[in-house]
């Protein structure tokens, strides 16, 4: 019992004090929503100086190419940054929000914040909904005690690897991962490799395509965003021509009406309204 004092308090999370109308409703034949689909690939690897974030571009609703270039590759803080996969909305604002409480963080503690406080609190905010909030992530960072790189998924559970990838594409991404990856890779083969496992996701998963995104974490706190680092669909160029030159197609007949003409004896010849 509440009082002006002491007021209930919601708990957090969704509620399910629906769930018994939902069902008499699906047992008189009413759908229920389906979870939806949602097409991506986002990468990570640690290599020797850091950390490399990859993510393709094109954001998908449905069967529809909603947006050719988004971005994919999100801000916690200076020193880490996130991948999202699955709902863009899910995504965009958990990540702000996390973002938010990292930097409130950082000012109470007065010094950089570590790569295993925004894995903790990401895991614990999508465990409370269960699911129910679409964001798949790789985070990735460097601090105090090293590089770190993780993958976070919806329900809350997470893994700690040297090379992770994730979204409908994650599995071609995988495979170039397994087959090149190797400890203390140097920068620039880093890249190349985050770039090559983002290609095989745009080119074998049909969720996933557009441009390469690529995000460089170094130790000490430079980031290097490299924004449509490479264009792998590229727009073909036509081979030919298509604007022939007038009179090369022949004209067999040609029939001239004045406009004003026909206009005029459709008034005065008006046609009678069907009564039946």
């Amino acid at each position: 019992m509440s009082s002006v004092l002491c007021p209930e308090i919601s708990p957090p999370g969704f509620s399910f004090e629906n769930c018994r109308r939902n069902s008499m409703l699906q047992n008189k034949g009413m759908a229920m929503p389906k979870a939806q689909k949602t097409g991506t690939t986002i990468v990570g690897i640690i290599y020797k100086d850091g950390v490399i974030l990859g993510a393709d571009t094109r954001a998908t609703e449905d069967t529809t190419v909603a947006d050719k270039n988004c971005e994919k590759i999100h801000y916690l803080a200076p020193n880490m940054y996130c991948c999202g996969a699955g709902t863009a909305a899910d995504t965009e604002m958990t990540t702000q929000m996390v973002s938010s409480q990292l930097e409130l963080h950082r000012l109470y503690t007065n010094r950089v914040v570590r790569v295993a406080t925004a894995n903790q609190m990401l895991k614990q905010y999508l465990f409370r909904y269960q699911g129910y909030i679409g964001a798949a992530l790789v985070l990735g960072g460097v601090d105090s005690t090293g590089s770190h790189l993780y993958s976070i998924y919806p329900h809350g559970s997470t893994d700690k690897l040297p090379y992770t990838t994730m979204g409908s594409g994650s599995l071609a991404a995988i495979a170039v991962f397994e087959s090149k990856w190797k400890p203390d890779m140097d920068e620039a083969e880093g890249i190349q490799l985050v770039r090559d496992a983002i290609a095989a996701g745009i080119f074998n998963d049909l969720g996933s395509g557009s441009n390469v995104d690529v995000c460089v974490i170094r130790k000490g706190g430079v980031v290097d965003y490299k924004r449509t680092y490479d264009e792998a669909n590229k727009k073909g160029e036509k081979q030919n021509s298509y604007k022939y030159p007038k009179g090369t197609t022949a004209v067999l007949t040609t029939k001239i009406l004045d406009v004003e003409e026909v206009a005029v004896k459709r008034i005065e010849q008006p046609e009678e309204m069907d009564t039946a």
